[in-house]
């Protein structure tokens, strides 16, 4: 009888480990192709921004008038881009994706997408932004091609992000079929919760 108790009480310990490991194996997986995908995005913000200050910084030396202000505006508008870059793929390589739980996982990909949106609305704002300041500059008796200059390049650079966040959105919205089949055994009754695992 009480090889008995021992053995059952074995194969169930052994049995919970088993659910474990398939039960977090997706979501370690899930979590590793959230972080690849926000270390992606960064590097690709981080070259957009690099390869501008490069581009732009050498000809706003060369070039007059509005196309000097143009190029001065997008080095000041990616100082920040490389920041936010920098400062996103830091926190993407820190992440430990064996360390999240669900509800981890759940909050941080809704967060970014949430992020997304809101930026992609701020986007549209700077697109706006830079189109009132070259409508300015026609009628402007001072400055005029600071604010054509600066209105074409916030122009430019609200309409990379705006791209930018959608591509990244879509990214994320295209691995959101693995967030549904890990929530695809989660049940909820009046009064519990559970995860069925099938293996």
């Amino acid at each position: 009888m009480a090889r008995r108790s021992v053995f059952t009480l074995l194969l169930l310990l052994l049995g919970t480990g088993a659910i474990a490991q398939v039960s977090s194996s997706p979501l370690l997986s899930f979590n590793e192709k959230q972080i690849r995908i926000k270390r992606i995005g960064m590097l690709t913000l981080g070259g957009w921004a690099v390869g501008n200050m490069a581009v732009s910084g050498v000809s706003a030396f060369n070039a007059g008038g509005s196309n000097r202000h143009f190029h001065q505006m997008n080095v000041y508008w990616n100082v920040v881009n490389l920041a936010l870059a920098g400062f996103g793929y830091y926190g993407a390589s820190k992440a430990d994706p064996a360390g999240m739980d669900l509800a981890k996982t759940l909050k941080d990909y809704y967060g970014t997408e949430k992020t997304l949106l809101f930026n992609a609305g701020l986007d549209v704002g700077y697109i706006l932004g830079g189109l009132y300041l070259t409508e300015r500059a026609k009628n402007a008796e001072k400055g005029r091609d600071r604010l054509k200059g600066f209105g074409q390049s916030v122009m430019l650079q609200g309409g990379f992000l705006l791209l930018f966040d959608t591509a990244f959105y879509l990214v994320l919205q295209r691995q959101e079929g693995g967030l549904t089949n890990l929530l695809s055994g989660l049940t909820f009754t009046g009064n519990a919760v559970a995860w069925v695992v099938q293996f």
